[in-house]
């Protein structure tokens, strides 16, 4: 897991140029880029750094609004704001990037503040936790209530999106079947784990399995 910056894929794209002249300037021109990596700050947006090959330039804490896909065929005045493309600020300075292979090429859709749904297609994940026990926590990155993860989303008119799983549909032609059931589901609120059972213990048994000891205490028990 990085700290505050990782590697994302070169993903090619362009930026809207008002957003690397400070909005001064640039309104409705494009500057072909790379994605190169990403940066969280817990209680912000991500921000993304890009390679600008014309310029042999790196530009970074642009935000995903500040990146479209293609330069044709695009309607601005339809685009969705930052607070829509991405739901949730970071949770965490410590951040991890991942292609999930399951999901890789597959198309989705997702459900935006306005509660309409905009199409798209996975491209990577983003996800936070809390690395170090000696740092006191101060967000919500590995409690299942308030955990959010980051589905990186092409999407159909040209803007990218980081949206929650919660948020996110995506469609499987293989496995997909005639008609899309809805998710109805609750949020997690339980953190699982297995060494709670104070009745169950290894005791001081040097065996590798601990079967003789266990063995033992079922006997002594009246188990078996």
């Amino acid at each position: 897991m990085s700290f505050l910056v990782a590697n994302i894929p070169s993903v090619f794209c362009y930026i809207r140029k008002e957003f690397i002249y400070d909005f001064k300037r640039g309104h409705g021109e494009y500057e072909p880029c790379y994605w190169v990596s990403v940066k969280s700050l817990q209680g912000q947006a991500l921000r993304f750094e890009a390679f600008l090959p014309n310029y042999g330039a790196l530009y970074d804490k642009l935000p995903i609004s500040a990146f479209v896909s293609r330069t044709q065929d695009l309607y601005v005045e339809e685009f969705l704001p930052l607070d829509a493309l991405q739901l949730w600020n970071c949770n965490s300075y410590n951040i991890t990037v991942i292609r999930k292979s399951f999901l890789q090429g597959l198309s989705c859709k997702f459900i935006a503040k306005n509660k309409q749904w905009y199409k798209g297609e996975y491209l990577f994940t983003i996800d936070h936790a809390q690395p170090d026990p000696n740092i006191t926590p101060t967000m919500f990155s590995e409690e299942p209530m308030d955990h959010k993860s980051y589905n990186l989303i092409q999407m159909t008119n040209g803007q990218f999106a980081a949206q929650p799983n919660n948020r996110t549909i995506f469609i499987d032609p293989s496995s997909k079947p005639s008609e899309l059931l809805y998710p109805d589901f609750e949020v997690a609120t339980v953190k699982y784990s297995v060494e709670h059972d104070e009745k169950w213990s290894c005791g001081d048994s040097a065996k590798f399995t601990f079967d003789e000891y266990i063995e033992r205490k079922n006997i002594d028990e009246g188990k078996i």
